[in-house]
C-alpha cells in the first residue's frame, strides 16, 4: 500500500519539447520567471521591515544556548560592516576572501559584501586545514588578488595565514589574532557607524553586479572561480521559489549544515530562508562517523525544519538515528514538508527506509525532491516534480532556464542558457570560452536522458558524466556514472565510492574506495578512524566484497557493466593530487592518473595478491 503524501504545494511541471533540424532538441518551463530583485540583500531591507523581530539567523553556543539575530539586527550589522568594507577602498580587483566555515560573523560578512557591490570568496576550509602544500589556496589568492582575509579564529588558521597572505592585504578575525601579526578584530567592523557612502554604494548595486566567486574544481587541477552576480543569484532564488511554491505559504525553518563555499549551502540554502522571510539555523555538526554527527542530532531534536537539505551520506546517518531515537523522529518530522538531496544519488533504499519512518511518525510520506545543476547555475537548473520522483531522476527545466540537448556519441548531453547561468571565469577566459557553446548555452558535462519521451513533463534520469565515459578495446561505451552508482547501491553499504577503469582493455575493472562505518558491519572490532588499509585488509570485508563482485558480475548486461577485477583502496584520496573535490566527491579521472601502479596491477596476467576477483 502506497502511503499518501504530506500537502506540499509545487509549481507547475508542463514544459515544450522542440526537435530541431540539427538534431539537437530544446525543453522549456511553459511558465515565466517574472520578476526578481536586484540585489538579494533588497529582500533582507523587505523583511527588517515587515517582520523585524524574526529570527533570520542563530548558531549553538559552547554552552548549548543559541545565539540569534533578527532580521532587523541582521541589517543593522550589515549596514554598519558594509561601511566599514566601502571605506576600506575593496573592488571586484582587490575583493574579500573568507577561510573560515558557516558561522554567523561568516554570514554578516557575506551579506555586507554583497550589499555594497564588493564580491566576497569563500573558500574551502580543507585547502587550509587539511591541504599540507596549500598550493591550491595560494592559488586562489593569486587569482582573487584580495584585500581583506578574514578567518574567525586567527590561531586555527595561522598556517594558511601565514602561507599565503599578501602583503598589502588586511586580515580580520573574530578572536585570537595569530602572534607576530597585526590583525583587525571583527568587532571593529561591526562598531562602525553606517554611511551615506555605504548608502550610495548599495543603491549603485545593479544585475550585472559581481556578488561573489565560488570556487570549483571539476575536471582541472586547480580550482576555478565562478563568477556570481547579483542576477544569477536573485533570479534563482525566485527559479527555486516557484518549484517550491509552498516556500511563500508560511516562512521556512532551517537546520543546515552545508557549507558555504559549495553553491548548494552558500546559494541555494541560504536564498530560500532570506528571500522567503524564514529561519536559518546554522548546524556545526557533519555527516562524518563518530561525534561530528553528535550536533546534528541535537539540533534537529530541539529544532523542527520545514524543509530539509542534506547529501545522501546525511541522509543514511540520519535513517540509522532515527530508527532507535524516538525524539528525533517526532521532532523531525514534525513540520517537515519537503526533503530535498544533491551532491550524489540518494540509494532508493534509503529513500524508502525514510517513508517507512515517516509513514510510522506521522503517518503520511514527505515528499523528496532533488535535481540537476552545478556551480555555474545558480545552482539550481533543474527539478523533480510530484508525477517523477524516484532515485536517479533530476526533473524538468526552472522557469527561464532552458535545457538543451545535444546527441554526444550514444548519449544526450544537457546543456543550459538563462539569467542563472554564469558570465564565466573569473580572470580565465580561456576556461570560459569553452565552457559555452556557439549559442551561448552553458555545457555541463552531463548526460540525461529522458523518463518519458512521449511525455516530456515526466523528466529526466541523469546518465553519468560525459567526460568520464570510455571505450573499451572492443569498441563497446562504458558508461562510467551510472555503473559506478549501481556497483555501489550492490555493494551498500560497504562502498563510498567505485573508481573505473578499463579505458581501450577488454575488460572493465575498479578501485573501490570503502565506507569504514558501513564496513564495520563486518569488522565491528575497528574503530571508525581506523586506517583506511586496516579495513582494506581485514579477510571478512574482502571475503563480502569478493562475494559482491561476484553477484554483480552476474546480474550484468554485457562487458560494458561487467566488472571482472577490483582492488580495494588503502590509503584515502588526496585533495592535493586533485583526487578528491572540497566537497568530498571523488575525481574519477585524477584517481586513475594518479594510481598508474593499482590500474596496471588490475591487469596483471596473473592476478595479485590483494585483487579481487570473479573468479
Amino acid at each position: 500500500m502506497q502511503h499518501k503524501l504530506r500537502a506540499v504545494r509545487l509549481g507547475s511541471d508542463q514544459v515544450t519539447l522542440e526537435k530541431r533540424p540539427d538534431g539537437s532538441m530544446r525543453v522549456r518551463s511553459t511558465h515565466l520567471l517574472g520578476p526578481y530583485p536586484t540585489c538579494i540583500t533588497d529582500r533582507l531591507v523587505h523583511w527588517a521591515q515587515k517582520a523585524p523581530d524574526r529570527t533570520f539567523v542563530g548558531e549553538r553556543k559552547p554552552d548549548g544556548t543559541w545565539r540569534t539575530l533578527t532580521y532587523a539586527q541582521t541589517l543593522d550589522a550589515v549596514e554598519r560592516i558594509g561601511s566599514a568594507l566601502v571605506a576600506r577602498g575593496l573592488s571586484v580587483d582587490r575583493p574579500v576572501a573568507i577561510l573560515s566555515g558557516n558561522d554567523i560573523e561568516h554570514l554578516l560578512l557575506h551579506l555586507a559584501c554583497v550589499h555594497v557591490g564588493i564580491p566576497f570568496a569563500p573558500v574551502s576550509v580543507a585547502y587550509s586545514l587539511v591541504s599540507t602544500d596549500f598550493g591550491k589556496l595560494r592559488h586562489i589568492v593569486n587569482l582573487l588578488t584580495p584585500k581583506l582575509i578574514f578567518a574567525a579564529s586567527g590561531s586555527v588558521f595561522a598556517r594558511a595565514i601565514a602561507a599565503i597572505m599578501p602583503a598589502d592585504a588586511e586580515l580580520v578575525v573574530t578572536r585570537d589574532p595569530p602572534p607576530g601579526r597585526s590583525a583587525t578584530l571583527f568587532a571593529d567592523l561591526l562598531n562602525t557607524t553606517p554611511t551615506p557612502a555605504m548608502q550610495a554604494a548599495h543603491e549603485a548595486v545593479g544585475p550585472d553586479t559581481i556578488a561573489k566567486f565560488l570556487f570549483t574544481s571539476g575536471s582541472t587541477s586547480m580550482p576555478k572561480a565562478v563568477i556570481n552576480t547579483q542576477r544569477l543569484i536573485c533570479s534563482n532564488a525566485r527559479q527555486i521559489l516557484h518549484s517550491m511554491a509552498f516556500l511563500e505559504d508560511e516562512p521556512p525553518v532551517l537546520v543546515d549544515w552545508l557549507p558555504w563555499n559549495h553553491t548548494f549551502g552558500g546559494n541555494h540554502n541560504i536564498s530560500i530562508a532570506l528571500d522567503n522571510g524564514g529561519s536559518f539555523y546554522i548546524d556545526f555538526g557533519k555527516p562524518v562517523p563518530g561525534p561530528g554527527f553528535e550536533p546534528t542530532v541535537q539540533n534537529l531534536k530541539e529544532i523542527a525544519p520545514t524543509i530539509y537539505f542534506n547529501v545522501p551520506k546525511g541522509y543514511e546517518m540520519l535513517v540509522a538515528r532515527m530508527r532507535i531515537d524516538d525524539d528525533l523522529r517526532r521532532n523531525f518530522f514534525s513540520s517537515l514538508k519537503m526533503m530535498f538531496y544533491a551532491g550524489a544519488g540518494l540509494p532508493q533504499h534509503v529513500w524508502d527506509e525514510l517513508d517507512e519512518l515517516a509513514v510510522q511518525t506521522v503517518g503520511e510520506r514527505i515528499f523528496m525532491m532533488t535535481g540537476l545543476g552545478a556551480t555555474e547555475t545558480g545552482p539550481s537548473a533543474l527539478f523533480t516534480t510530484i508525477r517523477a520522483a524516484r532515485a536517479g531522476m533530476i526533473g524538468i527545466p526552472t522557469p527561464d532556464c532552458e535545457l538543451k540537448l545535444v546527441h554526444n556519441g550514444t548519449k544526450l548531453e544537457a546543456r543550459v542558457r538563462g539569467p542563472n547561468i554564469t558570465p564565466g571565469y573569473w580572470r580565465q577566459p580561456d576556461l570560459t570560452a569553452a565552457a559555452f557553446d556557439e549559442e551561448g548555452f552553458y555545457k555541463f558535462g552531463d548526460a540525461v536522458k529522458f523518463v518519458d519521451e512521449n511525455d516530456p513533463a515526466m523528466g529526466f534520469i541523469f546518465d553519468g558524466r560525459v567526460t568520464e565515459d570510455f571505450k573499451l578495446g572492443t569498441g563497446t561505451w562504458v558508461s562510467v556514472g551510472p555503473l559506478r552508482a549501481a556497483m555501489v547501491a550492490h555493494f551498500a553499504p560497504l562502498l563510498r565510492e567505485a573508481i573505473i577503469a578499463g579505458h581501450g582493455t577488454d575488460d572493465v575493472t575498479a578501485l573501490l574506495l570503502l565506507d569504514p562505518e558501513g564496513c564495520r558491519t563486518l569488522a565491528p572490532e575497528l574503530s571508525p578512524d581506523a586506517p583506511l588499509r586496516a579495513f582494506a585488509e581485514h579477510p571478512e570485508i574482502r571475503t563480502e566484497l569478493t562475494k559482491h563482485l561476484a553477484s554483480f558480475a552476474v546480474k550484468s548486461t554485457g562487458s560494458s557493466t561487467r566488472v571482472v577485477r577490483a582492488i580495494v583502496l588503502e590509503t584515502p584520496p588526496s585533495i592535493d593530487l586533485g583526487e578528491v573535490t572540497d566537497k568530498g566527491s571523488i575525481n574519477q579521472r585524477a584517481v586513475l592518473e594518479s594510481r598508474p601502479d593499482l590500474v596496471e596491477e588490475l591487469y596483471l596476467e596473473q592476478p595479485s595478491a590483494r585483487t579481487l576477483c570473479t573468479t
